[in-house]
């Protein structure tokens, strides 16, 4: 099927090429090329160069909003199938409404940076669900789960941004996709491409002892503002948010273009510390406080006025270079802070204060009393796999045991609310038998792992399937060793980051590795990273050892040999971390 001009957008001069991020094989037309030396290049900063696109994504998204692209979907691809969709459209716009082609089956990681896009992707889609805050019902749960049974083969994961992502998705059945969605509330609004993304919240909002503050009007206050709003649609790249009012600090609010994180200020009350410019994948750059206190009431326009600066003074030349991140290290703190009372909010906001180190974990594992006298219980399943029919019936098992709510978490996890306390070990041995444990292992409790090779076209190496060998050998491997804390194992599928392997106890990059002569799928290891947490007292990057690599098959094997390294060696008396042992270790005792 063929569309005529007066039914899709002009083309650009050049194809749309899928979106790579930082580090990725570029596919760049000739005006994205890297400047030369001493050269004198504009890096397309709306306002300061103007808004002449300077690469060939800029100009696509100038030529029509992605957010248009759904009208399309529904009344023409639809309708037509794969065949008939525009291939900016498809590489470009589609990503707006939570949909990327995902990688044909078959293609080993080598052949990932060979190949072109056309080569690499299937008919198919991942399709993800935006679940901003990660709050659920079980109405809505049992409809992402029918929708993986329908039209998704059974697939579901629980991403570490509190999303469902789907697979094998036809573009046939996207318009019946989205009514169900939107008949309870739930959606795929900008949950991907150059917009604001899902906006993480705190799994246990409102419903907490301990929290100082319940984030969720400030979440809806945001989403229902400016997420589908076309002045934000087209930003230099991604946008993430996060927001917690738990001292826990259980957003990853380090990693976040903005952030929000709880504090109670000794003149002014409860309000938020502003975090800006977090961001990982292939240059990792940690995110830094403003200095400023925000109001509950001022949240959603600070929110706005750094979306706007983002927009507005984001690097838009270069795609590697286009994150928040990039402009902030440039800028430094004050200038950023200068630019946005000056020329966003209209006026200063007051100095305010850094929260305290975190005094629990911030994944909610476990049985928890909520500030109701009934219980939260945190479940893990492994590495976020979930499926359809799990979904279904956990939903199920849910409404019998009185409970209609629940959250996903930024750790793959799932958070069980409203239980009464006759309910709760009954529940815990139901949930046991889906695969989703309340008391796991320290191993299982602290995986994660990106998509991998199995849908992602970016992928180089297997990740979940992987990762979840390697963390039920390591149950068997470490039972009867006393390990002092949860050991976070991310595992990633390309440089990109997704699983957050910087700051992780033991990040494994995915890539090709040369073992005993034969170049074999593995992973380059990171060391010793991690967020703020109890265990320690600011978040940072962790190390790599030169050399160091891991086959594919080997995760367990090098994972059992450094934990027992670290149980040996570590300094019990100062109740030592594997990420500090990590950093002073020797070289020696990490290979």
């Amino acid at each position: 099927m063929t569309l005529s001009e007066t039914t899709r957008p002009a083309r650009p001069e050049r194809p749309a090429r899928p979106e790579r991020a930082e580090g990725e094989r570029p596919t760049r037309p000739a005006g994205d090329r890297p400047a030369r030396p001493g050269a004198n290049r504009p890096n397309g900063q709306w306002k300061i160069d103007g808004t002449a696109p300077l690469n060939g994504n800029e100009e696509w998204k100038q030529v029509d909003d992605g957010l248009a692209v759904r009208e399309r979907i529904e009344n023409i691809y639809s309708k037509g199938g794969f065949a008939s969709i525009d291939p900016t459209d498809l590489h470009g716009r589609f990503r707006v409404w939570g949909l990327y082609t995902q990688r044909k089956p078959g293609i080993d990681g080598g052949r990932t940076a060979t190949l072109e896009p056309h080569e690499l992707e299937d008919e198919y889609f991942m399709l993800r669900v935006r679940i901003d805050g990660g709050q659920l019902t079980t109405e809505q749960l049992r409809v992402i789960a029918n929708l993986s049974i329908d039209f998704g083969r059974d697939t579901a994961d629980l991403t570490d941004r509190q999303n469902v992502q789907l697979h094998w998705v036809r573009v046939e059945d996207m318009p019946e996709i989205w009514r169900r969605l939107e008949s309870v509330g739930l959606g795929t609004t900008e949950a991907c491409g150059d917009v604001p993304r899902v906006v993480l919240g705190s799994p246990v909002a409102g419903i907490s002892v301990e929290e100082l503050i319940d984030p969720t009007p400030q979440i809806d206050e945001i989403t229902s503002r400016f997420i589908g709003d076309p002045t934000l649609s087209n930003l230099p790249r991604k946008f993430k948010s996060a927001i917690t009012g738990h001292p826990s600090q259980d957003v990853v609010h380090e990693i976040n273009d903005v952030a929000f994180v709880a504090v109670e200020h000794p003149e002014l009350g409860v309000g938020y510390d502003l975090w800006v410019g977090g961001g990982l994948s292939t240059t990792p750059r940690l995110g830094e406080r403003l200095g400023v206190f925000v109001a509950p009431e001022q949240v959603a326009e600070v929110w706005h006025g750094v979306a706007q600066i983002f927009r507005d003074y984001g690097y838009r030349r270069l795609r590697n270079k286009a994150r928040l991140k990039f402009l902030l290290a440039e800028w430094g703190t004050e200038k950023f802070r200068q630019v946005l009372q000056d020329e966003y909010l209209g006026g200063a906001l007051p100095d305010g204060l850094a929260a305290p180190k975190p005094p629990t974990p911030g994944d909610h594992v476990g049985v928890h009393r909520q500030k109701d006298g009934r219980f939260y219980i945190g479940v893990t399943p492994i590495v976020g796999r979930v499926s359809g029919p799990t979904l279904a019936k956990l939903a199920d098992l849910l409404e019998a045991h009185g409970s209609t709510r629940l959250r996903t978490t930024p750790h793959q996890k799932l958070v069980i609310l409203d239980v009464e306390g006759q309910h709760v070990e009954p529940l815990i041995a139901e949930l046991n038998e889906l695969g989703l444990e309340a008391r796991p292992s320290l191993i299982r409790r602290g995986t994660i792992a990106c998509t991998g090779i199995e849908f992602c076209k970016l992928a180089i190496v297997e990740t979940k399937v992987n990762a979840t060998k390697a963390v039920k050998d390591l149950e068997d491997r470490l039972r009867g060793f006393d390990l002092p804390h949860p050991i976070s194992l991310h595992v990633n599928g390309c440089p990109n980051s997704c699983a957050r392997i910087q700051t992780a106890d033991i990040g494994l990059k995915g890539q090709l590795v040369t073992i005993d002569g034969e170049q074999v799928p593995g992973y380059q290891v990171h060391l010793g990273g991690g967020l703020a947490s109890k265990d320690r007292d600011e978040a940072g990057l962790g190390r790599t050892v030169r050399g160091l690599k891991v086959a594919a098959d080997g995760i367990a094997d090098y994972t059992e040999r450094v934990v027992k390294r670290f149980l040996e060696e570590r300094d019990a008396a100062t109740d030592e971390t594997f990420a500090r042992w990590a950093h002073r270790a020797d070289e020696e005792a990490l290979q």
